[in-house]
Order: structure tokens, then sequence, then C-alpha cells
């Protein structure tokens, strides 16, 4: 195999230029092998298969810098930056990284998970070059779908005043997770099927330069003129006009044609973006067929291409796409609004009813949240549906467009507490706080399944900003029985005894009802309470209990500062209530990618760790 000779970077500039395309082939097969056991991001993956190949055949690494965006689909760079071991631990707790991680080589110039970041970063290591007057390139590669970033437009305007090489990928496989959306796919559209443009360019050029003397010099002209043939049949070349030197479209799986390309690239003082065309799934008819559902996969039957875990239950996200449904069907000002997300926020339904009431904005949460704004202010009630770390972009938009206005914006806040795999770019451990910040914000998390139907239906009905904060994965059945109606601010009380109080908040009752039966096992008395409100905190429940509780003990799954349990502790030590409190959530760092179960052991937060840490308290306390 042409793969064992892949030991370290740069091992590929030893081959063969006819072993390339057999090498392309083994990558595709073993990413295929290797995924199908851990789950990961696949279809991306095997879209820039050539083009990974073809930058570690063109530059030298780790000297040169490649910049992956979101960096999902850095797998064969891992590969040939001799990590291939690492993939039978990939995503595992103590494994190698789903994405790139500067900790992890020396090859990783940055680390990334979030879209539409390559080209800033990138900016940044050219300045950073030319400041300490080092001699390397920089790479920034950049999909299409993270165009639709407004970051990404930032950076674009930046770079166009270079005065030095700087080189952009732009990837383009007419894909973010889902299809995408907007003007700027419009835009790449009409670049991809110019062929005429390519041929009459090609044929002009190579015409003009056998003119005597004079030919170059013209083809040059050409070149730096704005009404130069390019914009006679691309319309507008927005690149161009910006002053970044647009090079493409290039095949992106044709090794020989990208080599040639970067060539080009690394010859230019400016900053220059060149065009790649690929097919997200390549090699893998599943994932060319459906590449949105090999995205982001589990394990799955490398014939069928049949995910091998079976679906047990309805999740989160799943109840609140069949409620927003229901709830859509008899109130026609409800509208609902994606970053790019349909699929993965359960709004694919609601987008196919109601399409006229369905908003997909792209990549672009700050945009999605004040257009959301927009939409409140004209009358309608949106429902933006996100994934907690990635509306962590929005909390300007959200302070100063919705809850300054006290717009009747519905936040949808998917992912939220540990998410697992994807590691710390994922994890949604910080929207409690961040939240919980803005004034004229209301925040909400439901216990199971039919409080979670039950919040998305007050929501909606809600006369001011709200948010309701929910994970992935299946919906906790327990606790049928209690399904009091949602009154503002008010708590749910569980079970009522005395000695020692549980707070918990939302999905983190599965776990807090398992420590409460341990406890009583152990022969203490102990209340179990359903926070439900984040903001405002339910301060009358607070005030009864301390006269029956000697400890107070909150459960949540987002850090500590700025979280639920320190709202609880500032109210009892304000109020000077005769009554302990222990917090209990996610201490101030990063967590780590792995299993959810394993996160939560290490960070303390799974049901032996909170029952030890509860009655070392109790016992501290009445002795």
């Amino acid at each position: 195999m042409i793969l064992e000779r892949i030991h370290k970077e740069n091992d590929i500039k030893k081959l063969n230029k006819k072993d390339l395309q057999i090498l392309a082939e083994e990558i595709r097969e073993f990413l295929i092998e290797k995924i199908s056991v851990t789950g990961g991001h696949l279809a991306s993956n095997l879209g820039v298969v050539e083009l990974t190949m073809a930058m570690h055949l063109a530059f030298d690494l780790p000297k040169d810098k490649i910049i992956w965006d979101v960096g999902h689909q850095a797998y064969t760079h891992k590969v040939l930056t001799g990590r291939k071991a690492g993939f039978d631990d990939l995503r595992k707790y103590g494994g190698m990284s789903g994405f790139p991680k500067r900790k992890e080589s020396e090859c990783d110039a940055f680390d990334t998970g979030h879209s539409s970041t390559s080209i800033s970063a990138g900016l940044g290591y050219v300045e950073a070059r030319e400041i300490l007057g080092e001699d390397h390139h920089v790479i920034s590669v950049i999909g299409d779908g993270s165009l639709t970033g407004g970051m990404a437009y930032e950076a674009l305007n930046n770079a166009a005043h270079l005065k030095s090489n700087f080189i952009i990928v732009l990837n383009d496989n007419t894909m973010s997770i889902s299809p995408n959306v907007g003007g700027m796919s419009k835009y790449l559209d009409s670049i991809r099927t110019a062929q005429t443009y390519t041929d009459l360019k090609r044929g002009v050029e190579h015409a003009l330069r056998k003119v005597p003397v004079a030919g170059e010099s013209i083809v040059e002209h050409i070149r730096k003129t704005k009404s130069g043939i390019k914009q006679l049949f691309v319309p507008g070349m927005f690149f161009e006009d910006m002053g970044i030197t647009y090079l493409g479209p290039v095949d992106g799986h044709n090794i020989g044609e990208l080599y040639r390309a970067f060539q080009e690239a690394k010859k230019l003082d400016n900053a220059v973006l060149l065009h790649v065309l690929t097919k997200k799934g390549k090699g893998y008819l599943p994932a060319e067929i459906e590449p949105s559902k090999f995205h982001g996969t589990g394990p799955f039957e490398i014939a069928t291409g049949q995910a091998l875990a079976k679906k047990d239950g309805d999740t989160y996200t799943d109840v609140f796409g069949k409620v927003l449904c229901d709830i859509g069907a008899n109130d026609t000002n409800v509208v609902a609004i994606t970053a790019a997300m349909k699929d993965g926020t359960g709004l694919s339904e609601f987008a196919k009813r109601y399409k006229k009431r369905f908003f997909d904005v792209g990549i672009a949460e700050e945009h999605g949240v004040t257009f959301a704004a927009g939409l409140a202010a004209g009358g309608l009630k949106p429902v933006f549906a996100v994934y907690s770390s990635f509306l962590q972009r929005g909390y300007d938009q959200m302070i100063h467009d919705v809850a300054l206005q006290n717009l009747p914006v519905v936040f949808a806040i998917d992912r939220a507490g540990i998410v697992g795999n994807d590691g710390e770019t994922h994890q949604g451990i910080f929207d409690l706080s961040y939240l919980s910040s803005i004034p004229n914000m209301t925040v909400i998390s439901p216990k199971n399944k039919w409080e979670m139907a039950d919040m998305v239906r007050y929501a909606v009905d809600f006369e001011s900003p709200i948010a309701i904060r929910y994970p992935r994965g299946k919906a906790y059945t327990g606790l049928k029985e209690y399904r009091k109606s949602i009154q503002f601010r008010q708590s749910e009380t569980i079970y009522e005894e005395d000695e020692i109080a549980i707070f918990s908040i939302g999905h983190m009752m599965e776990i807090a009802e398992k420590v409460r039966r341990k406890l009583k096992e152990m022969g203490y008395d102990c209340s179990l309470i359903n926070g439900r409100f984040v903001k405002p905190i339910d301060e009358e429940i607070l005030v009864r209990m301390a006269k029956d509780h000697k400890l107070f003990v909150t459960i949540e799954e987002n850090v500590l500062s700025g979280g639920y349990g320190e709202k609880v502790r500032e109210f009892v030590m304000r109020q000077d209530l005769p009554v302990n409190v222990l917090t209990i959530g996610i201490p101030d760092e990063y967590v780590e990618h792995g299993n959810i179960d394993i996160l939560r052991k290490e960070i303390m937060l799974d049901e032996d760790s909170i029952v030890k840490q509860i009655v070392t308290q109790y016992i501290g306390l009445t002795r």
C-alpha cells in the first residue's frame, strides 16, 4: 500500500506522480473504514482528499501554515502528518481530536471548530510573518458555506490591502451542512458554470502573448483593469473588485491542476483566492447521495451506509420540531429561522409545511438574531433554532437588537451542555451564563420530554425575549406524572422533605433524581426541585425551603461562573438565609472531547461524584 509509506509530514513528496491517485483512493478507503467504527465527519473529509494532498505537495510543513476553517475536514491532513494511528481513538476521550489542535501537532497551525474564521487567522499569521521578517506561506482554507459568515467578509476586506502573499482556498462544494443559500451561493454558481469565460480567457491570453513586443504588457493591462475580460463574462467579479486576485475555478479532484494552481498562487505579492470545485462525500456513494446525513455521522455499516445505532425514542430536538409544526398550523404568525442547520435543529418538517414562514440565513448567527428582531418588530413570532456554541456569536445582537427593545424572540437553544465527541469548540456550557447577563431575557430549561413540549408552547406565546435551553440526544421520559403548568418564575417541587434540597436545572434532572435516590438509601432526607427558570430564579421557593433545610445543592451542566448556582448563592447571601449552598456544575475550564458519561465523571458531574460532594458538605455542617 502507498499509504504505508506516509509516516510524517512531507513524506508525500517522496512518491511518484503515478502513485498519487492510488494514495487518494487508499486514503478514502482508510477514512471510510475508520469512521464507520468511531463516527465522525465523513462527507466533508472525502471531498478534500486531493485538495489536501496538493497542498502538502506544494507547501512545506510545518514551516508553511495551513489554516482550516471549521477544521472538521482536516482528517486527510492528519493522515499526511503522521497521525494515521490516532484514528482508532478518533474523538474519544484522551484520543485524537476531530479538529485541528496545535497541542496535537506542529502542523496544525490554528485551533478551529467554528466557521468563517480561517481568513482572519491567516491574515494575522501573514502580518506576523512580515513584522518578524520570516519567510513562509500562509494558506487559509474556507468553504463556500462559511462565506455566508460576516467575519469572512471583514477579513477579505482587510486582506485586499496586503502587499505580500496570502493564499485563500475557497473549497466550493455547494454545501455547508445543509445546501447553501443566499446571494453568495448564487454568485458562485455563476462562476462554476462560466466555462465559456474560462475557455475564452485562456484563448485570448494565449493569442495576445504572441503579439511581438507588446503582447505581455497588453495581457497585464487587461488583468489590472476592472473593465477587463472577466467583467464581460462573470458579473461583478466580486473578489477582483475588492483587490484580491481570483484564480479558478479549478477541479478540486485533479491533483496536477491543483498543484500547478498553487505554484501560480505562490508567485503573487498580494492576497489571492483560489476557487476549487469539490464534491462532498466523493468516493463513497451513500455520502455522495446524502452528504448532509454523512456530515457528522455515528458508526455505520459500510456496505449500506446505514447507522449501526438504532434510534431509541424522541430526542429533545424531535419534540421541539413536532410541537413547533403543530403550533404553526394554528398560528400563522409563527416563523422559524435556522443558520444552515435545518436538519440538526429539527426544522425540516416545518420548512416543508410552511415554506414561506421558514428562513435559512446560512452560517450567519449574528444576522439571524437581528433578522429575528426585525421579524418580531414587524409583528411576527420568530423562533430561532440554533446550537448553543454557535449562538455565542450573536451575543451583541441579543443585547442590542432583541433585549434592548424587549422584542418577543424565541431562542430554541439546542446542543446545550456537554455534547461529547466534538470537544471544546462545540460544548454548550456557557449559555446559561451569557444569556442570564442580558436584561429582559428569560431563560428556561425542561426536565423531560413533556416539559419540553410545554415550554415550546409557553415560549411562543411569551411577550418578551425568551430562551429554551435543551441538550442533544434522547429526551428524558422519567417523572411523567409531574407536569405542573408553567407559571412565570415558578419552580416545580418534585419531592419535599427537609435537611437537603436539590435544585436541578433542565436535563440534569435525570441525574438529580438518581442522586436523591442514593441519598435516601444512605438515610438522608432530601427534597428535589425542578428549577425550570434560570432567569429569573424563583426567590420565593428559596426563602421557603431555607426554613427546613440545612443545605441547598444546585446541579447544572453549565460553567459555575455566572450560572444558576451562583445566582442562588448570591440571593441566599443577600437575604442572609440560614442555609448553606453547594453549587455543582462545570469548573472554569474547557471540556475535552469524548464520551459524555466519561466527561461528566472527569469533571465530577456524574451521580457518584455528586453524592460524594453532597455527603461531604453535609457531614461538615452537622458535626
